[in-house]
């Protein structure tokens, strides 16, 4: 099988058996192509032109779905279980990271009143960039890079610094600094959006990131977020700002059916 899960910051890893076949899958796309990749997927979406890109010149990706940060878990399932559908259908190995929203949370602890592209997405890149250097360096991959360089969203030179941190701190790995924005890419990932049908996320990933949802009609969002969107425009109105999303204690966070229940 080509699935696996991973830790956080992996350092425990599943069953030997599930370990040995992933390495094994690795170790030939490795002997077989010439630049083996480790990818650090956002989402299927983001994932899907720089897929089809590293496959059609000469490179053997590896997809890392490591992505805490993304509120709340029902929205993290939907976006994971796509993406790993998607590297299903493309044979392309996925090795599944574990989902840790509290902790997620303490690594940006007093920076819940930052902007988007702010401080608080830094503090977000270096946990998601060092659990992929380390996730690289674990599976003998030297080199990794991430689909966020695709968003015209986010800071590259955040993301850069972040992932070039995470290569210091993980002897072995590389970051191979690419924006995933040029060469055309930005127009075929639109073509595959509309081609696979994928799922249309409203909100970047964390709470913090959903302000702008006390706009839409409830109707308009997922249902599992209606009630947290109607507490963030109640808190914005009375308080005349964007307030700090509740704690995770307040919001829905884990499923009954969640794996790490």
């Amino acid at each position: 099988r080509r699935d696996i899960k991973s830790p956080f910051l992996p350092t425990r890893f599943c069953s030997s058996l599930q370990t040995i076949d992933l390495f094994s899958t690795v170790f030939k796309l490795m002997t077989e192509a010439i630049h083996p990749v480790l990818l650090h997927s956002c989402c299927a979406p983001c994932s899907s032109a720089i897929l089809e890109w590293l496959t059609q010149n000469g490179y053997a990706p590896t997809v890392f779905y490591f992505n805490p940060n993304i509120f709340p878990a029902q929205e993290y399932l939907t976006r994971k279980n796509e993406c790993q559908q998607y590297c299903r259908k493309l044979g392309i190995p996925f090795v599944d990271g574990d989902y840790d929203h509290a902790l997620w949370r303490e690594a940006v602890k007093g920076l819940e009143h930052e902007p988007e592209r702010g401080l608080r997405c830094r503090a977000c890149f270096g946990v998601r960039m060092l659990a992929t250097a380390k996730c690289a360096q674990r599976l003998g991959i030297e080199s990794f890079t991430t689909t966020l360089t695709g968003s015209r969203w986010k800071r590259l030179d955040q993301i850069r610094e972040a992932a070039e941190e995470a290569a210091r701190l993980t002897p072995g790995t590389r970051y191979w600094d690419m924006n995933w924005r040029k060469g055309g890419l930005q127009q075929r990932r639109g073509e595959l959006l509309a081609q696979e049908g994928f799922y249309n996320q409203l909100w970047c990933g964390c709470e913090f990131s959903m302000g702008h949802l006390t706009m839409r009609a409830p109707e308009d969002l997922p249902s599992y977020v209606r009630d947290f969107v109607k507490q963030l425009g109640s808190a914005k109105n009375k308080e005349g700002t964007q307030p700090a999303s509740p704690s995770p204690v307040q919001s829905p966070i884990v499923p009954p059916n969640h794996p790490n229940v």
